[in-house]
């Protein structure tokens, strides 16, 4: 078994370790009455946009999120929260560089460094989610898994959605695409991002990301009868409706969106393998950006 197919197994478990570490993230994710700003890269940046909806939709204050290469301390923060993984990547220490000091820092991550030590206030350490393969699959999802939870949500129904994921049929035979479009709405945006990302790292296949709705705005002229079209979350269906008579496949299923990724996942590994790829050394790209 590869790496990457263990660490995707491994996900619901880590979800329901994650609780062990609510009290650390209430202080770097709720700061109630804060603005707040979220920062990341690639998939860790997916997970910031992610994060910023989750915490404003609950109630605890104005949260942005933006690409971590293009901060810029323009805008007034209470505090900026990055999301690392590695802790080492270079577009992320250069926009904490830039924080001004009276801004409070944190750091998300399952590797703390010297340069996160030196530029944070603190961090929220989730070492056991760490990863062996270059793709991020469970750090990710364990860290929008604990801010849910901290959030107010109920993890059990989650968890037990992610389990039925592990051993579900998957959408659509991997020989039959080669295109895949993700659709979120709300908070489920970001995660559409960073499914289409997982795609493209893993499997080096065609993958989009878009706001549902915004499909119809020009997106669908490249569907087709070898596209996936899968929607994250309270996506309306009328959209499936769209993508149909555009021949491609509409999928969709009633578990959390977290839960989806999950399958997500389990589907930019099938469609590695089929086309001969391996998944923990995927082309041209390393665990960490450091120039």
């Amino acid at each position: 078994m590869s790496h990457t197919a263990a660490e995707i197994a491994s996900q619901p478990g880590l979800w329901v370790r994650s609780r062990e570490h609510t009290g650390q993230a209430e202080r770097v994710l709720m700061a109630p009455g804060d603005r707040l700003l979220m920062i990341g890269c690639g998939v860790s940046g997916y997970v910031a946009q992610c994060l910023a909806e989750l915490r404003e939709k609950g109630g605890f204050g104005e949260t942005d999120a933006i690409c971590a290469s293009e901060y810029l301390p323009r805008r007034k923060y209470d505090r900026v929260v990055a999301v690392t993984r590695s802790g080492t990547t270079t577009d992320v220490l250069d926009a904490l560089r830039e924080v001004p000091p009276s801004t409070y820092a944190a750091a998300i991550t399952a590797a703390r460094t010297t340069h996160l030590d030196e530029l944070t206030d603190t961090q929220l350490l989730l070492d056991f989610a760490d990863e062996r393969a270059v793709v991020q699959t469970r750090f990710a999802t364990t860290v929008l898994a604990l801010a849910r939870h901290t959030y107010g949500e109920n993890l059990e129904p989650v968890v037990t959605d992610a389990r039925t994921a592990m051993a579900a049929t998957l959408p659509a035979d991997p020989v039959d695409v080669d295109h895949v479009v993700f659709l979120g709405t709300g908070w489920t945006v970001g995660l559409a991002h960073l499914a289409a990302l997982t795609v493209r790292e893993m499997a080096q296949v065609s993958a989009e990301s878009y706001p549902a709705r915004d499909f119809r705005h020009g997106p669908i002229a490249m569907a087709g009868p070898r596209t996936l079209v899968w929607s994250l979350g309270d996506v309306p269906r009328d959209v499936d409706e769209a993508a149909r008579s555009a021949g491609a496949v509409a999928y969709r299923n009633d578990g959390d969106p977290l839960a989806h990724l999950v399958l997500a996942q389990r589907f930019a590994l099938a469609l590695a393998t089929h086309r001969g790829l391996d998944p923990d050394h995927p082309r041209l790209l390393t665990r960490s950006v450091v120039r």
